[in-house]
């Protein structure tokens, strides 16, 4: 008995030891009792197994105990990243730099304090002002399209292409109007635009702004069409689109590409410093641009028709005494030339419709008569408070210049 007792206080510790052990295993991995316990049922699995082989129902049944399948995930390639390379590649070498260079006078003091200095010091001196934009190559001529303010006034035009190389750009003409000016360059080989259709675009439509962006060289820059149709006030003549792609100072000129490269139009301008205004920027349409630059090759100028009246948009609530409502525009003034006032024309009359076509919008109204040829007619239907309708004929003239 006694040798007994020493025996089992002897084992005692080594099976303590040999208890935590296995209590620590099972602690850090759990599924080895279940793997025990597996290894012990052979005939279950077998069983199972058997089944499997033979039965269609539990061949489609999933094994309880099986891990999950990993779905498949394809590898990341060049088709997986989204990237505008290729349109830019594409739209890039077309688009250049202008540089333009001009002699203004300027005086040398205020004109209040010129008596002090007598004769002794010329009044004026000339200083150069120089200043850096942005075109689009349209053909293999050489032709150019950039904004009007690009080229004002200047003196000497020089157009570096992507590629490095420089010429001296000719104005072929220009159009305030629109703020579009065609320049021609002599090189040989030159990279052309693809001209795209910018009544096709669509609000969302992801656009990318190529130009000589604050003297940098060319840049790109990256947004979506806000808007189309719009009207900010800078031309008389507008259809802008409005986009979130930045268009900084030296970019006007430079293009609005699609995401394909294609030329859909003209940067023009940028709002910024409004009361906090961010990401609105405007460029003219290309189906704009198309027909601006048609005219100014073959003429050196746009004609358009004329009538002389300062328009502004009616209230949307506006009714007449029958309690219709009215559409049309009001007439707040004629410019000087205009052929309205000796027809009877006054300020405060409403123009319902120009030769039978409802007028909504005095910038569809204007953009009308302009599409008339000079030497022409058309009937007004006017609108007159207190007085009644009334119909006039009026010539349309030649819309002067500047």
């Amino acid at each position: 008995m006694r040798r007994l007792l020493r025996t089992v206080q002897y084992l005692s510790p080594w099976v303590a030891l040999g208890l935590a052990l296995a209590l620590f295993a099972l602690y850090q991995d759990p599924s080895l009792l279940s793997r025990n316990k597996s290894d012990h049922q052979p005939s279950a699995n077998a069983a199972h197994n058997s089944a499997s082989a033979t039965s269609p129902a539990a061949a489609a049944s999933p094994d309880p105990v099986s891990p999950p399948v990993a779905p498949r995930v394809a590898p990341i390639g060049k088709t997986a990243t989204l990237s505008y390379a290729d349109a830019v590649t594409r739209a890039a070498p077309a688009v250049v730099n202008i540089a333009t260079r001009r002699v203004v006078l300027e005086r040398r003091f205020p004109e209040q304090l010129a008596p002090l200095f007598g004769d002794g010091l010329p009044e004026y001196r000339q200083r150069v002002d120089r200043s850096l934009g942005s075109g689009v190559i349209l053909d293999e001529a050489g032709h150019i399209a950039t904004n009007h303010h690009v080229i004002k006034d200047a003196q000497e035009i020089e157009v570096q292409l992507a590629d490095g190389r420089t010429a001296p750009a000719k104005l072929v003409g220009s159009d305030p109007d629109t703020d579009l000016a065609l320049l021609k360059i002599d090189l040989g080989k030159l990279p052309v635009i693809s001209q795209g259709r910018s009544d096709e675009l669509r609000v969302g439509d992801v656009v990318l702004a190529i130009g000589n962006s604050l003297g940098f060289g060319q840049t790109v820059t990256q947004g979506i069409v806000s808007a189309t149709g719009r009207s900010a006030g800078l031309t008389t003549f507008e259809n802008f689109i409005q986009t979130d792609a930045a268009i900084n100072q030296g970019n006007s000129g430079g293009a609005l590409v699609s995401a394909t490269g294609e030329l859909i139009g003209i940067n023009t301008a940028v709002l910024r410093g409004e009361a906090g205004i961010e990401g609105v920027g405007f460029a003219i349409p290309v189906n704009l641009m198309r027909g601006v630059i048609a005219e100014l090759e073959r003429r050196g100028r746009v004609v358009r028709g004329w009538i002389g009246l300062g328009v502004a948009s009616l209230p949307a609530d506006l009714t007449d005494n029958q309690g219709k409502p009215v559409r049309g525009v009001q007439i707040r003034g004629f410019y000087a030339g205009s052929p309205a006032p000796a027809l009877g024309l006054r300020p405060g009359d409403i123009v319902s419709s120009l030769d039978k076509t409802p007028v909504s919008d005095p910038q569809g109204f204007l953009a009308t008569i302009a599409r008339r040829n000079p030497g022409t007619a058309l009937t007004l239907e006017i609108i007159r408070p207190g007085s009644g309708r009334a119909s006039v004929s009026i010539p349309v003239i030649e819309r002067p210049r500047g």
